[in-house]
């Protein structure tokens, strides 16, 4: 798995406005903003993420994946910076 699929197989679950990915191939990083976001609570907001990835979890393709989860206001109070 590349940092490029990853963020493609988020991307292609979630409306993202903005999703930067990065790794050594086991342990990943990701920052992802999502409207979907909206009125949940961190732990939903990585439920709904991991929900992207399906089994890939299960099976230990994707090991590890540490996030930053925000909706667009959020974000662009944050300064919009990973």
């Amino acid at each position: 798995m590349t940092a490029d699929q990853l963020r493609e197989l988020i991307a292609a679950a979630l409306p993202c406005d903005h999703i930067t990915v990065e790794g050594d191939g086991a342990h990943w990083y990701a920052t992802i903003v999502s409207p979907r976001f909206d009125g949940l609570s961190r732990i939903r907001r990585h439920q709904q993420v991991y929900a992207t990835l399906g089994t890939r979890i299960q099976t230990n393709e994707v090991h590890a994946l540490s996030m930053k989860t925000f909706t667009p206001a959020e974000w662009a109070t944050a300064g919009g910076k990973d």
